[in-house]
C-alpha cells in the first residue's frame, strides 16, 4: 500500500501502479441516419399538402430543432402489444417470396389472415413479410433501398383505417410497392396512413425467423415489443423488436 503519511511518494507509486495496468477500457462512438436501419417512421417523418398529423401546419410541428410535437421519444418505451405476422410472401409468393412490383392489396392480406387462422384487429402491430429481405440476404443488397419492391398497394389505406391497427411494419425499405402506382408520385401510402391515420409504419424488419418458427407451429400471433430509441425531437427511430410465443 501507499505511504499515507508521503503524498508525494504514496502519487508516485500509484502513478507507477496504474502505468503497469496496460489496456484497461474502451469508448465507441455511432453515427448513423436513425432510419437507415430496421425503424419506426414517426408522426412527424411525412405531411401531406403541409399539414402533419392531426391537422396541423407542418411549420409549426417540426422545424430546426425538430419535431416539436410528436417526437419519437414520445413513443418509448409504449410501442408494446399483440403482435400477428401476415406472411403474404409464403401464402402468395412463389417459393415463399413475393417479386419486386407485387402490389399487395387487401384480397392478398385477407388471404393471409384465412390461411394463417387468425384475426385482425384494433391497436394491432402487423407484421408483413413479403420475402424482399430474404432475396436480398441471398442474392445481394443491389437497389434494395428505394428501388423495386413488393409492398401495400395504395388501395389498402381503406383497410388499415377499418381495421384499426396501431401499427404496421414490412421486410422492405418503403413499406409500400415500389414503384409506386401513380405516375410522379413518391410514396403515397405514406402521404395517408401516417399523417391522416397516424399509423406506425416499420421498413426494413427481418422477419424471416419469426415468419419460419410461425410456420412450424402454426401459431402467427404473439406479444411484440418495438420500442424506438428516445431520440428527443427524431421523426424516426432505430428500434430492435422482440416477438415472445
Amino acid at each position: 500500500m501507499p505511504d499515507r503519511t508521503d503524498p508525494e511518494g504514496a502519487i508516485t507509486e500509484a502513478a507507477a501502479a496504474y502505468s503497469n495496468w496496460g489496456r484497461w477500457g474502451e469508448d465507441d462512438v455511432i453515427a448513423m441516419p436513425l432510419q437507415w436501419s430496421t425503424q419506426w417512421d414517426g408522426l412527424g417523418h411525412i405531411f401531406d399538402h403541409a399539414k402533419a398529423w392531426n391537422g396541423r401546419p407542418a411549420e409549426k410541428v417540426v422545424t430546426s430543432e425538430g419535431d416539436l410535437v410528436t417526437g419519437i421519444e414520445h413513443l418509448a418505451p409504449h410501442v408494446a402489444g399483440r403482435g400477428v405476422l401476415l406472411d403474404v410472401g409464403r401464402v402468395i409468393g412463389d417459393g415463399g417470396e413475393l417479386p419486386d412490383g407485387f402490389a399487395i392489396t387487401e384480397e392478398h392480406l385477407q388471404a393471409a389472415i384465412d390461411a394463417h387462422g387468425v384475426a385482425v384487429g384494433r391497436g394491432d402491430i402487423v407484421c408483413v413479410r413479403t420475402g424482399q429481405f430474404s432475396r436480398a440476404r441471398r442474392d445481394g443488397w443491389g437497389d434494395y433501398a428505394g428501388g423495386p419492391a413488393p409492398g401495400l398497394s395504395f388501395t389498402t389505406a381503406g383497410w388499415l383505417h377499418r381495421t384499426e391497427i396501431a401499427a404496421i411494419a414490412t421486410d422492405t425499405w418503403g413499406f409500400e410497392v415500389r414503384p409506386n402506382e401513380f405516375d410522379a408520385a413518391f410514396q403515397p401510402l405514406h402521404q395517408v396512413v401516417i399523417p391522416h391515420l397516424g399509423l406506425l409504419v416499420g421498413e426494413m424488419w427481418d422477419l424471416d425467423v419469426l415468419a419460419g418458427d410461425c410456420a412450424g407451429d402454426g401459431v402467427h400471433e404473439f406479444w411484440l415489443t418495438a420500442a424506438p430509441l428516445p431520440v428527443t425531437g427524431a421523426v424516426g427511430s432505430p428500434v430492435n423488436p422482440i416477438a415472445v410465443k
